[in-house]
């Protein structure tokens, strides 16, 4: 028997949970501490009561003979696939029902998109990096040039004059650096990949949190980016899906690359692989997108921007360099006293009870950063600010 030899190129342990073993192994020693995460981006906020009445009523449903449901659409149940068309025209993007596909999240859509790919191709990946666009790669075995990403270009890599790729990820506001690429960057990216023929794998699971009008909150606002982009968005931040998994893939009719059609064999794909999420999920999905469910996720985020906007305030005050934490849940700060990105992890843990998550862990460009996030209860988020200041403050 021969294995996937490529799993070896890939760090022993995924990052988060090292994450986590770390922070585990600290309580061990330490059960006194009070430990305040702001490491992993996962959501506290409850979820929105239009949300939890629409799983109570498709989950009756289930329960009866008459309204139960089996097997659904591989590409989501259409109530659901027409809500989310809704919410892209109320921001001016026209799409059609075929070109959305309901997923169980954002996550998921992202490596399995790469079936439709040749091994052969070459990717392009910002650099720091969500892990998982990285690994999933180099599981398949792929080219992979890293655009640089650092303060000089404010963490948002721009196309290269000399090179060319096939595949290239963008995600915006960005994870882990909380950068935010604007209308003008955006029109550069979609004009780069028409001319050299690459398909952009755009992530924008934190589109929500945009408050500046120059930010697109889709590619598609972009002109002519149906012709070369895949989009990919998600419920669990802006819902709070994270434990429900729902999200959603558009591929666009118009894009086509060696004389077939993307749409087609995304579809083809899901058909083949993919059940589909859950009647209840999708149900409540559908009630988060609706006005009321709007109002009540609205409120939600706004607490975590409020988060973002206190920990933005304690780094401003202490000098700190950082992007992110406006637009973003995330901020993505310098070391201070030239540590590197490992031991301020431990000097925030070990000195602070704060966990986060080091830079080091999303490419070789995130030596010497940190990043935050807002998702904490706005109780722990005060505390860890107010930890995190005196502690600045301190070297």
């Amino acid at each position: 028997m021969e294995l996937n030899t490529r799993y070896q190129a890939l760090a022993p342990q995924y990052l988060f949970s090292d994450v986590a073993r770390k922070v585990a192994r600290h309580r061990a020693a330490h059960p006194e501490a009070a430990i305040i995460s702001l490491g992993i981006g996962d959501v506290t906020q409850p979820l929105a009561p239009a949300v939890v009445q629409a799983l109570e009523q498709a989950a009756r449903e289930m329960g009866c003979a008459d309204t139960f449901h089996g097997y659904g659409p591989e590409q989501g149940y259409p109530f659901l696939r027409q809500a989310i068309l809704d919410y892209y025209a109320g921001r001016g993007v026209s799409l059609q029902l075929a070109e959305v596909f309901v997923s169980d999240g954002a996550k998921s859509d992202l490596g399995n998109i790469l079936d439709l790919f040749s091994s052969e191709n070459t990717v392009f990946i910002p650099d720091p990096v969500y892990p998982v666009y990285l690994d999933t790669n180099r599981m398949d075995g792929r080219e992979i040039r890293f655009l640089r990403a650092d303060a000089s270009n404010g963490f948002l890599p721009m196309p290269p004059q000399r090179a060319e790729a096939d595949i290239i990820y963008l995600c915006s506001p960005n994870n882990p650096t909380g950068a935010a690429y604007n209308r003008a960057q955006l029109q550069q990216w979609v004009d780069y990949a028409l001319d050299c023929g690459a398909v952009i794998l755009f992530d924008a699971a934190y589109e929500r949190f945009i408050t500046q009008p120059d930010i697109p909150r889709s590619i598609y606002e972009i002109p002519c980016a149906a012709q070369c982009a895949i989009e990919f968005c998600s419920f669990s931040k802006m819902a709070g899906f994270t434990g429900l998994r729902c999200g959603w893939t558009v591929v666009p009719l118009q894009l086509r690359a060696s004389g077939m059609s993307l749409n087609e064999m995304w579809l083809r794909r899901q058909s083949t692989k993919f059940n589909g999420v859950a009647y209840p999920v999708q149900r409540a999905a559908e009630a988060a997108l609706s006005e009321e469910g709007m109002q009540q996720t609205g409120r939600a985020i706004a607490v975590y921007q409020q988060n973002a906007q206190l920990l933005h305030e304690v780094l401003v005050k202490a000098g700190i360099y950082h992007t992110g934490g406006v637009n973003s849940p995330y901020l993505w700060m310098r070391c201070p006293d030239e540590m590197d990105s490992w031991q301020f992890f431990h000097y925030l843990l070990e000195k602070g009870g704060i966990v986060g998550t080091p830079g080091a862990g999303f490419g070789e460009n995130g030596e010497g950063y940190f990043r935050l996030t807002a998702f904490s209860s706005p109780a722990d988020t005060a505390e860890a600010a107010q930890r995190l200041g005196k502690l600045l403050g301190a070297l």
